[in-house]
């Protein structure tokens, strides 16, 4: 099972559609993701596998490691984690806006997102 949810409040997936993950706030995402986390374990069967590409994000000019917290939720519906690999971003291209605001308020960009390989024993 793979999977790369869309991320709380950053790409909207919609204009205002129910239940769409994308327009949620971070907390309120992450709590969205726990029954994802808990559908995921009852589906798979056991032995097999479930991935999960997820980033982070910034508010206020810090770190909020949403990443994390999926991986949690996850384990904490049943899953072990497998592997953690790190995705590199290449060829991301920094709006004006967000390099400018990078320089102006001293924060590095995002470069980065996490693959999460959990395993249902």
């Amino acid at each position: 099972m793979c999977t790369h949810p869309p991320y709380a409040n950053i790409i909207k997936y919609s204009d205002g559609l129910e239940d769409d993950l994308s327009q949620l706030k971070v907390k309120d995402f992450l709590e969205q993701m726990k029954p994802v986390a808990q559908e995921c374990y009852r589906v798979l069967k056991k032995g097999k596998f479930c991935a999960i590409l997820m980033g982070d994000t910034r508010q206020k000019g810090h770190m909020v490691p949403m990443s994390f917290e999926v991986m949690k939720i996850f384990q904490n519906a049943g899953f072990t984690l497998k592997e953690l690999i790190i995705k590199e971003q290449h060829n991301c291209r920094a709006t004006g806006y967000w390099k400018t605001n990078s320089v102006k308020y001293n924060f590095l960009l995002i470069a980065h997102e996490y693959l999460f390989v959990f395993h249902k024993m």
